[in-house]
């Protein structure tokens, strides 16, 4: 029951503040969120490390980043691709198996990073796969790159569990 409670609190207020944060932003004015412009600046730079001409726009009816990659218009950068929320869950769940504070709290961080940089691989591949295969669009966008970008919070969550949290201190493995 502990575990539920440190949970929902830790979601909870983390989800308060995220609220808080997109509040500052007026998506009437179709003005998208920092992090969301973070993100696509990121995608942007990566596809043009690997030699891609990216455009990169206000889209021009929604809070989002129109992304074109050789001069064609692939997809949009909105502030759910932002992972935000993944980064949220993935916090909550660390703590509600909480360690060590100082280990906790750099769990999180390395956790939120590499979820940072897996989610702009995630939109850049995305991005330069839709160029030339759009017909599994659906297929990469709704299936495969959530597996991928979940599983990821999964494992990172095994590792917590088993390597780092209060409970594999309780539990060791012989």
């Amino acid at each position: 029951m502990l575990f539920l409670g440190k949970f929902l609190l830790t979601y909870l207020v983390f989800t308060i503040l995220y609220q808080y944060y997109l509040n500052q932003f007026d998506a009437a004015r179709l003005e998208p969120d920092g992090f969301t412009a973070l993100v696509a600046d990121n995608t942007k730079w990566l596809l043009e490390l690997f030699h891609y001409k990216v455009g990169l726009s206000l889209h021009e009816s929604e809070a989002s980043f129109k992304v074109a990659v050789d001069g064609k218009y692939i997809v949009r950068i909105v502030e759910g691709c932002n992972a935000l929320s993944v980064m949220i869950l993935f916090a909550a769940f660390v703590v509600a198996f909480s360690g060590k504070p100082g280990k906790t709290i750099l769990f999180i961080i390395t956790g939120v990073l590499l979820i940072h940089i897996l989610n702009i691989v995630r939109i850049a591949i995305l991005s330069a796969g839709l160029r030339y295969y759009p017909q599994y669009e659906t297929l990469l966008h709704d299936i495969v790159f959530p597996l991928f970008i979940y599983g990821v919070v999964f494992i990172l969550w095994v590792i917590w569990i088993n390597k780092f949290s209060l409970y594999a201190k309780a539990n060791p493995k012989s």
